[in-house]
């Protein structure tokens, strides 16, 4: 890659890449830890709407207070110094801006930031998986024709996956599976804000001391970020979920080449081209040695004889056949490793991955049995979780995005695990206002969605306000 030698030219010819990042929670406060030791790296600014969380988080990652002492961003263009503000799209005014992340986590919010980098010709790297799950198609497209890269994050797993398989095919193997690791068990699906730190093995006072969101935490153990996670390594790979969504298979790193393969021959998977989420837990509660949970993976084919007597040959793991092989990374960095992305962009003008179709989507699920009248809480919460779905199959049916999914009244009751379709809900008037909702609506008219697989009975589905899968 030489990403190090060419930011060390731009250091040296004093050309930094200048970015900003928007949003200093946990993914945004790792990547300050490292971009103040990055070369050809100048942080121009940090928005958040909390300043004193935006210095909190340089204060403990070791900025100096002289370094983050400029009143204003023109001050710190000129002077190499970085501003703090609370107001994120003043921010990407700014002048010099070369590099937007956005890290708020928020929807709504982040796509806003993304169009506004966009009309400013800047370079956004999209930590925000849950914006890009809701339209990222669209958020390509618009990137796209202003001129600028719009890309996944390197650190989070969807971007490690990519780069997993954009290396397996330019090898010349095909790809069977890709995705990652999680803990998982089928009743975290109804696990919510109150229940989550059992989960973890924390207590509430703990996690409040760490500054551990609960309804955050609860969406990576519920299912929905597994969901939102695969929506973007599907849109951007081209691979396609089973038509039940993730089924999330125990499974230990030496057997992956054994179990993530296709169900024909021998494996689990629905079809060869699948994203599939291992659980690093059995059914049973016994957790799986030499597990998968905090890494990511793909599994591939060889194409002859010959290239399975070369697996051979090279101790790769097998499955019987020694056909099918598997790697895997059993750790990512998160934020650490958030400067790729950023060098990616602002050196080659290349993407760490982005979305090139409308492959799949995440939709609001039922956690328990819903009453009439009752409202939606979103990603994480106390009434719905997000399953995966393959994306024409989720319009077919009419669902609800687990984006938009918070603040819809509910005028039907719904028994726990139907899907939420839009016939279910009444359309708040702040969602129905939302650039969130616009945008959302606007890929759907413009960008024909990957049809549904045969063993979803969507039409059954769409009359009945439910979804059976087989």
């Amino acid at each position: 890659m030489n990403l190090h030698s060419l930011l060390l030219a731009r250091a040296e010819d004093e050309r930094p890449i200048r970015v900003i990042i928007i949003g200093a929670g946990k993914f945004g406060t790792m990547f300050l830890s490292q971009v103040r030791m990055t070369p050809g790296l100048h942080l121009l600014g940090v928005a958040d709407l909390s300043v004193e969380r935006a210095n909190k988080a340089l204060a403990d990652t070791g900025w100096p207070i002289e370094q983050v002492g400029a009143k204003s961003a023109a001050k710190a263009l000129a002077d190499g110094t970085t501003f703090v503000t609370d107001n994120g799209e003043a921010l990407i005014n700014a002048g010099g801006v070369d590099v937007v992340i956005e890290a708020t986590g928020v929807v709504e919010a982040g796509i806003r930031h993304a169009l506004a980098a966009f009309s400013r010709g800047r370079h956004v790297v999209m930590v925000n998986v849950e914006a890009d799950a809701l339209c990222g198609p669209l958020l390509a497209r618009k990137a796209e024709a202003a001129d600028v890269v719009y890309s996944m994050a390197y650190g989070d797993q969807p971007a490690l996956i990519h780069e997993q398989v954009d290396w397996a095919r330019a090898c010349g193997f095909e790809v069977v599976s890709a995705g990652k690791g999680t803990l998982y068990m089928p009743e975290f699906h109804a696990s919510t804000p109150d229940t989550i730190w059992d989960h973890y093995g924390l207590t509430p006072e703990r996690a409040k001391k760490s500054g551990m969101n609960a309804k955050m935490f609860n969406s990576f153990l519920d299912g929905t970020k597994s969901g939102i996670e695969m929506v973007a390594v599907s849109n951007a790979c081209g691979l396609t979920p089973a038509p039940g969504g993730l089924a999330f298979p125990a499974c230990e790193v030496g057997e992956i080449a054994h179990t993530l393969i296709p169900e024909t021959d021998g494996g689990c998977l629905h079809h060869s081209g699948q994203v599939e989420v291992i659980s690093s837990r059995y059914d049973s509660g016994e957790n799986v040695e030499n597990d998968l949970r905090w890494g990511v993976y793909v599994t591939f084919k060889a194409p002859s004889d010959y290239v399975k007597r070369c697996f051979s040959d090279y101790g790769l793991i097998t499955n019987e056949s020694g056909t099918y092989t598997a790697l895997w990374r059993p750790y990512h960095l998160i934020g650490l490793e958030l400067g790729v992305s950023v060098a990616y962009a602002g050196l080659m003008k290349q993407a760490t991955g982005v979305a090139k179709e409308f492959r799949a989507d995440v939709v609001a699920t039922a956690k328990r049995d819903l009453k009439s009248g009752e409202t939606l809480d979103g990603e994480g919460g106390f009434t719905v979780w997000g399953r995966l779905m393959v994306a024409g199959d989720s319009l077919s049916l009419g669902a609800v995005p687990i984006g938009l999914a918070h603040g819809l009244k509910l005028n039907k009751p719904l028994r726990q695990g139907n899907i939420v379709t839009w016939s279910d809900v009444t359309l708040d008037s702040d969602v129905e206002t939302s650039l969130a909702y616009a945008m959302r609506r606007e890929m759907e008219a413009t960008i024909k969605p990957i049809a549904g697989m045969p063993s979803c009975d969507g039409k059954k589905s769409a009359e009945d306000g439910k979804a059976e899968f087989s």
